[in-house]
């Protein structure tokens, strides 16, 4: 009950604050909204007030609900999933694995450079196998606020286009280069090299989780033909996408060797065959994106009740933390130009793909997870740094996103998606004799002359 009770409360609470959002004329993102509905109701606000009901206690009460989190990742991975069509891979394929490849590394690259200065500043503070590991968590992206904002303002263009895709290969890389980096920086702690962990172990779990979501995926698609009503599709599709979250969290080991999947390139994977092989994927997947909102938006809140405000006590983790964000932008925005240049990209992609690029979440908090086996103090010290980075990327990291998807043209003003709409509806009144060519021609009127002035107000804005 306690936790059902947290749960309605969280969700209500983000929901209301979405609200207070709009008297205000912010013009934010919902998810930054959410955010700070969690920051507020969590245990570094409302929840020291230590009175039941209202707000987070204690971080252990938003663990407890974690299998929310894991729940609304598995259908983000898998909702992502369904932007690798093969029609257009073919368009944007090779443009998207490059950009996604290069764009990873260089952060890696950038925060590595910088940090190892810095260690050299102050040793004490900041071990070389710490900067390590820094580096590798710096080239994963957070699919989930990306994919939040993309589908609040029906962002489609050119740089939503390849968005996606780059974000889904970007947590691959990620994932790839972080096993690599904390194998090395484990190494050098030990003093023993362990070939199995940095290079076996990686390469294994991509694999594995590759297949495994296959072949669920095909399963899925199997079954769907077995159904004949919608809403037994969608209870099928929606159970399944939770039987993945739950098979992608085994790991076992096997000669010395340790198995285990990746949740979010599973469910990734998932997605991707069913939408390329199941002929009823796309009407299944609308009806899911309806389903799945309130759950994404408990996701975002409980996101930020698990912020650590305490981090900011640190003088030394506040320095680290701003140089790690500086570069880890630097390096995403610089990596996206040059790779969107090599593979010539249309110009508004290569100018603000990086921006998009910036938000940092889970994936970054699952690796400090792993990095805290490196010791105590380091263990600490990158789990400090990296919540400190969630922090603003993930209450900046949305609101640039946006900025750049109406700068590209891939968010249009609202004026314009309203008449679009409305259009659409005057159409099939047509076709079933409901109003005459007449008040159609007058609507069109009208709404050419609405979008105009939106049109107008958006350069105005600019």
């Amino acid at each position: 009950m306690e936790k059902m009770l947290a749960a309605a409360l969280a969700l209500l609470i983000g929901l209301l604050m979405t609200r207070v959002f709009k008297m205000l004329r912010l013009h934010l993102p919902d998810v930054t909204a959410f955010l700070i509905a969690g920051l507020i109701i969590g245990p570094h606000c409302l929840g020291r007030l230590g009175i039941e009901g209202v707000g987070f206690t204690s971080a252990a009460e938003v663990e407890n609900l974690s299998v929310i989190s894991n729940t609304a990742l598995g259908f983000i991975a898998f909702s992502i999933g369904n932007e690798f069509l093969l029609s257009q891979l073919k368009a944007i394929g090779k443009q998207a694995v490059i950009v996604g490849i290069f764009q990873a590394l260089a952060a890696t690259l950038f925060v590595d450079v910088a940090l190892i200065g810095l260690h050299f500043l102050m040793p004490d503070k900041l071990s070389i196998e710490a900067t390590i590991v820094l580096g590798a968590i710096a080239a994963a992206t957070a699919p989930a606020a990306t994919l939040m904002v993309v589908r609040q303002y029906k962002a489609k263009g050119k740089l939503t286009d390849i968005l996606l895709p780059v974000v889904a290969l970007d947590d691959a890389v990620g994932l790839a280069v972080f096993a690599v980096s904390f194998g090395i920086a484990n190494s050098l702690v030990t003093g023993k090299t362990d070939m199995v962990g940095i290079i076996v172990e990686p390469l294994i779990q991509i694999a594995a989780s590759l297949v495994l979501g296959s072949i669920l995926g095909w399963v899925l698609t199997m079954l769907e033909r077995t159904f004949f009503s919608n809403s037994n599709r969608l209870s099928l599709t929606i159970a399944f996408v939770v039987l993945t979250v739950a098979l992608s969290m085994i790991s076992f080991e096997i000669g010395g060797v340790r198995i285990s999947f990746s949740t979010l390139l599973v469910c990734m994977m998932l997605g991707t065959v069913f939408c390329n092989i199941c002929p009823l994927s796309h009407d299944l997947m609308e009806r899911a994106d309806k389903w799945t909102v309130p759950l994404f938006a408990l996701f975002f809140v409980l996101s930020g009740a698990e912020l650590e405000l305490d981090v900011l006590k640190d003088g030394a983790v506040i320095l680290v933390g701003v140089v790690y964000i500086l570069m880890r932008s630097v390096g995403k925005y610089v990596g996206a130009y040059l790779s969107c240049s090599a593979t010539k990209c249309d110009p508004v992609v290569k100018k603000y793909l990086g921006i998009t690029l910036l938000p940092q979440a889970g994936v970054a908090l699952g690796m400090c997870v792993t990095a805290a086996k490196l010791g105590s103090a380091d263990g600490i010290l990158i789990k400090n740094i990296i919540l400190f980075s969630v922090l603003i990327y993930e209450l900046f990291g949305p609101l640039l996103t946006k900025w750049a998807l109406t700068k590209s043209g891939d968010i249009q003003p609202s004026a314009v998606n309203v008449q679009d709409r409305r259009m659409n509806k005057f159409q099939e009144a047509l076709a079933q004799n409901e109003v005459s060519p007449a008040s159609i021609k007058q609507a069109h009127r009208n709404m050419n002359w609405r979008k105009k002035k939106a049109a107008r107000m958006a350069r105005i804005k600019r």
